[in-house]
């Protein structure tokens, strides 16, 4: 296997995305700054946002500190936003990355994804889920892949990002993409961790020269709260961090489960976003390059992959009823 080390990338083309990243989901503007700057002194140099977090003009303000004060450069960065889903038409895109750069306070992104195959009805910049008087969410039932991938190309033609790529679309979806661009989907980020861990669709990226980058790699132990406050069921809700087997692995190697989780996705062979905004675990969520798994260990913790059993963020009720609608829904037997 490569060595792997805080300088290992994942690469696609021209592209090379840092291994292990910091996630920003749930990260309050309030808590950006002091988890960006802990993770630049840590050695992060991956930074992944969204549109629809609502946090990149606080990360913006965060990043444009750190260039000020010569800590770190532009260049020694890779950032990472998305395009919402109520942006998903081609004529969209400009508008939506732009809004993002302003706020990112950048010229370009590193990598800009499509957020979700999902698209809905653009009722303005702020609406990033618009509903109906009844509280339903609006889909645009006319989503097209193969047009919205060329307004993507253009924001790389115009520099505006270096490289595209796509997040929560299923095997069929990307293989249309390839099938149809100009240029090719350079990542795709999905739900992956040990209980989840899509071998498909892995496999089918990696010999189609697409990255592969997994959110959640440690299991999103917040899911459960999150889901309750939106009203879900968290009936079936599983938790790596609490595995015999990764516990045992930890233990042996005096380090904690969540690093044993992140080691086996980097040895998996994908880029890892865990989210945290505080300082001791962003630093413990880096810490992860002075170890490895054995052959069996490696066996041990693949072998615990429950498939679509292990899948976290398709909830039963909340936003999912409504986006299950839509013909595009990535988890549906109709793509």
């Amino acid at each position: 296997m490569t060595k792997l080390d805080s300088k290992s990338v994942v690469t696609s083309g021209v592209m090379k995305m840092p291994i292990v990243g910091l996630g920003t989901w749930q990260s309050t503007p309030e808590e950006i700054e002091t988890a960006l700057t802990s993770a630049i002194d840590v050695g992060y140099r991956h930074i992944d946002t969204a549109f629809v977090y609502r946090n990149e003009s606080a990360i913006g303000a965060a990043l444009k500190k750190l260039f000020d004060s010569g800590k770190i450069t532009r260049e020694e960065l890779f950032i990472v936003t998305k395009l919402p889903g109520h942006g998903n038409r081609r004529e969209d895109v400009e508008s939506f990355l732009k809004k993002s750069l302003e706020a990112l306070q950048l010229d370009y992104v590193d990598l800009y994804l499509i957020h979700s195959p999902v698209g809905l009805q653009n009722k303005g910049f702020d609406q990033t889920f618009p509903t109906d008087e009844k509280g339903e969410i609006l889909l645009d039932m006319n989503t097209n892949h193969v047009e919205l991938w060329k307004g993507m190309e253009a924001q790389v033609d115009a520099g505006r990002a270096k490289s595209i790529g796509l997040s929560n679309f299923n095997q069929k979806q990307i293989k249309r993409i390839l099938d149809n661009c100009r240029i090719p989907p350079a990542n795709l980020q999905v739900e992956l961790h040990i209980y989840l861990q899509q071998k498909e669709l892995v496999s089918f990226c990696k010999e189609n020269g697409v990255t592969v980058c997994a959110y959640a790699p440690i299991g999103s132990p917040g899911r459960k709260a999150e889901r309750e406050k939106r009203g879900e069921s968290t009936e079936g809700l599983v938790f790596p961090l609490e595995d015999p087997v990764i516990k045992e692995i930890a233990e042996k190697y005096e380090k904690q489960p969540s690093q044993v989780l992140l080691r086996y996705m980097i040895e998996y062979g994908v880029a890892v976003i865990p989210k945290s905004t505080n300082p001791g675990r962003i630093k413990q969520n880096f810490d992860v390059f002075d170890f490895e798994l054995t052959k069996e260990e490696f066996e041990k913790i693949n072998a615990l992959d429950r498939g679509e059993a292990g899948r976290t963020f398709v909830g039963r009720g909340g936003r999912a009823k409504f986006m299950a609608r839509h013909p595009e829904y990535a988890f549906s037997s109709r793509t």
